[in-house]
């Protein structure tokens, strides 16, 4: 099923989404969004991860980043 611009899912066809959009504007349906607890939390997963590993670990892992991108150019 399609997702509109916020997540929300959406149906596929035109007169489905307009049927869709006209409901949740008169009050008739709601519109479920995504929790943004769930958003935030892969916000911060970086961060943490970073923090977490040692600094050779993250050269380990840069390295392999950086091998990976030059190999795809060549």
């Amino acid at each position: 099923m399609p997702r509109g611009p916020r997540g929300e899912k959406r149906p596929a066809d035109v007169i489905g989404n307009a049927v869709k959009v006209m409901r949740i504007a008169t009050g008739e349906d709601t519109e479920e969004l995504p929790q943004p607890e769930r958003i935030n939390a892969g916000r911060r997963g970086g961060p943490a991860r970073a923090k977490a590993l040692t600094p050779q670990q993250r050269a380990e892992i840069a390295r392999a980043a950086a091998q990976a991108r030059w190999k795809k150019s060549r």
